[in-house]
């Protein structure tokens, strides 16, 4: 059924049944969005006044708010640790490209010690900063980009690129230009929007920085 038309009680739960079977959990409002046998989440919301009064309705799920409660602990931890490899893996790579003494984790790239990135690179040129982040799909970049450049506002006043690095490899970086071309607030002189594979090619054509030991 198209996502414009009418959808019957029945058919809503019908494919609520066949998305619990398939992923082993009730959609999120994302989901609802992306998923070809479900509504719109904001038909969902005009209808039945949001998506936890349809599951009540509905009488789905020991969790009819899946914002709170242990979906959302489970989805915090999953994206945690998520973080955290990512994170680690990125860390080991440009440890190697570059030496573990010129990366800095969790640096702080203004004085009043709030503002930080993932990463701080010293190479041969002028170093560049690196903000990881993992979208579980193409729509999800957009938000995650906005709480980024809000981050980075001061970011055209620094000497060095400040890249951003998308580290789901199904969307790749056409996808990612695609996007960043529709934005309303561009990226900054000196900001990037990167996949993964396009991170590599970056990183690996900068020089590491060579110090003179005596």
């Amino acid at each position: 059924m198209a996502k414009g038309l009418t959808w019957p009680m029945e058919r809503i739960r019908d494919g609520l049944d066949r998305f619990y079977k398939e992923n082993h959990r009730y959609p999120t409002a994302t989901e609802f969005d992306e998923c070809p046998y479900l509504p719109r989440a904001k038909t969902a919301e005009r209808r039945f006044g949001g998506l936890v009064a349809l599951r009540k309705q509905l009488n789905i799920g020991s969790e009819h708010d899946l914002r709170t409660g242990a979906h959302s602990s489970k989805r915090a931890h999953t994206i945690n640790e998520r973080a955290h490899i990512l994170e680690k893996n990125v860390y080991e790579l440009l440890c190697k490209q570059f030496g573990k003494e010129f990366v800095h984790r969790e640096y702080f790239y203004t004085d009043d010690h709030r503002t930080r990135a993932d990463f701080f690179v010293y190479d041969g040129k002028d170093g560049f900063c690196v903000d990881v982040f993992y979208a579980s799909s193409l729509k999800n970049i957009g938000g995650c980009l906005n709480l980024k450049l809000a981050k980075y506002s001061q970011s055209d006043l620094l000497p060095y690129p400040i890249i951003f690095l998308q580290m789901n490899e199904d969307i790749n970086q056409s996808e990612l230009n695609e996007l960043v071309q529709k934005k309303k607030r561009g990226l900054g002189q000196k900001q990037t929007l990167m996949s993964w594979k396009t991170f590599e090619e970056f990183y690996k054509s900068r020089k590491p920085l060579r110090v003179l030991r005596s």
